[in-house]
């Protein structure tokens, strides 16, 4: 069979151990518009019958393309054979009709005199999987170019952001050389969206109904529809979301959504930052580049330290939500202030209305900080009593114990913790009577906290934390770009987002 001059970007990546589930979940994603399937042979018990299920699956469905890879456990694969019946069961494959094979260094270094005889029929990929961490890729890719193939493979473990940047790097740095980049792990989702932008040959996608064979896979419907990886170009700008954890974050859909209505050569990516990582997650900002970003969970705080210029509230506040780069310099603001006061103004007259603020974080300190500026008397309550009592002396509020606040009734409550926010849905910060008559909830997802529940169940007027959500959000779109954020699409896609989280 000839060999196909380009491989389609999008590659599914199917390891099942039933063959019939084999089929069924390749059928479903041919029946989505997918046409590149990757077979793990190693999956099955016995990697013949994946022969036979490729001879099948492209008798019915020629035009699809299929890689054969089976992996020995020696190489964190589940094939117990030796080097010679591994390579025979790829030949195999290709005589069923694989259009490629790939096949592991350590097991292509054994047998190199051999390997013409595949690659006269199909594609051979010579891999290199790491999962562990992302050590120096320009020494691994000399390794693996001492052995003839079609294409080289390089898969890392990302354990921190700049792994991103090592690994796109080198399909940068040998824009010649055929070549897949990937780097595992949550904190490398970066790499399976810009790798095929950035030169690599493909990106590999799992499977809708089940899970990948790698971790950070995500479906190729999120890859085609949400991060446009076939629509944005290397030249496009990079915006992103950095928090611990992120994986709940819909910024990614909101503004994504928002670069496609307004067709922007952009895309915006979820990047994982540990709270040591902030320095760190600055070179890859600076490499890739990154445009701007979103500032959440634990890092609203800490990142101050790292910007060159941040306007005079954010400062006041000592919290940033939303940081961009102009003229060379990193810039910070806080457009959590307004997307506060703007939806607790429709309901009160903020001048000289008592406002209770739960949490003494970055985003309580935004809320605290607002509020007091529109004339609010606020008072703050917390988990922790050291920290409420610093953050009241800091922006003129009032520090109040738990018993204290319950005792009162406010005008108003914001609520600025983490507490009732997905996955932690059963938390709340009252057990009892909520002391205000409005209450303002941070936390956008889910919709329905149990804090919303609570409030109605007491007939308390509720503000959703989607509406703050999509406020800042719309505000931090409109300092990046310079345009009019599109907020019925961006309201549209948050609502979808939390519809299936």
């Amino acid at each position: 069979m000839a060999q196909p001059t380009t491989l389609p970007r999008i590659c599914i990546a199917l390891g099942f151990s039933d063959v019939d589930k084999l089929l069924e979940h390749a059928r479903r994603e041919l029946d989505a518009g997918e046409s590149f399937f990757e077979f793990r042979l190693d999956y099955l018990a016995s990697p013949e019958l994946g022969v036979e299920a490729i001879r099948t699956f492209l008798a019915a469905h020629p035009d699809c393309t299929i890689l054969a890879t089976c992996r020995r456990h020696q190489n964190q694969g589940r094939y117990n054979g030796s080097i010679e019946e591994q390579v025979a069961i790829l030949a195999a494959a290709i005589e069923a009709g694989a259009r490629a094979v790939d096949l592991e260094i350590e097991s292509a270094e054994n047998v190199a005199a051999r390997l013409e005889l595949l690659r006269g029929k199909a594609k051979l990929i010579v891999s290199y999987h790491n999962f562990e961490a992302t050590p120096a890729t320009e020494t691994i890719l000399r390794r693996m170019q001492k052995v003839s193939a079609d294409a080289y493979k390089v898969v890392t473990t990302a354990r921190k952001p700049s792994d991103n940047m090592r690994v796109l790097g080198l399909s940068k740095s040998h824009p010649r050389v055929p070549i897949i980049v990937l780097a595992m792990g949550e904190a490398g989702f970066a790499t399976r969206v810009l790798s095929t932008a950035w030169g690599g040959l493909y990106t590999y996608a799992a499977p809708m109904a089940a899970e990948g064979t790698a971790s950070g896979q995500v479906s190729a419907k999120q890859l085609r529809h949400l991060y446009r990886v076939e629509k944005f170009t290397k030249a496009a700008k990079i915006y992103g979301v950095i928090a611990d954890p992120v994986r709940h974050s819909i910024s990614p859909n909101v503004h994504n959504r928002a670069f496609q209505a307004r067709r922007m050569d952009a895309v915006y990516l979820p990047f994982l930052v540990h709270p040591p990582q902030l320095k760190d997650f600055f070179e890859l900002a600076d490499k890739l580049p990154i445009s701007g970003f979103s500032v959440t969970i634990p890092h609203k705080q800490k990142i101050l330290r790292y910007l060159e210029i941040v306007d005079p509230l954010a400062r006041r506040i000592g919290a940033v939500n939303t940081v961009w780069k102009k003229a060379g310099k990193w810039r910070g603001t806080n457009t959590d202030a307004e997307a506060v006061t703007g939806p607790l103004s429709k309901c009160i007259r903020l001048a000289k209305s008592t406002v209770l603020v739960v949490g003494n974080g970055g985003a309580a300190r935004s809320a605290a900080f607002a509020l007091i500026e529109s004339g609010t008397k606020v008072s703050i309550v917390g988990r922790n009593p050291d920290r409420v009592r610093a953050l009241a002396k800091a922006c003129g509020a009032e520090p109040l114990l738990k018993e204290q606040a319950e005792a009162r009734m406010f005008d108003a409550l914001v609520h600025a913790t983490p507490m009732g926010m997905s996955p932690h849905v059963d938390e709340c910060y009252f057990d009892g009577t909520i002391p205000a008559e409005l209450v303002f909830d941070m936390v956008y997802n889910p919709l329905q906290t149990l804090l919303a529940k609570r409030s109605a169940a007491q007939g308390r007027t509720f503000i959703p934390g989607i509406q703050m959500f999509l406020n800042q959000a719309a505000q931090q779109f409109e300092i990046w770009t310079g345009e009019t954020a599109p907020r019925p699409v961006m309201e549209k896609a948050a609502m979808e987002a939390l519809a299936v989280s």
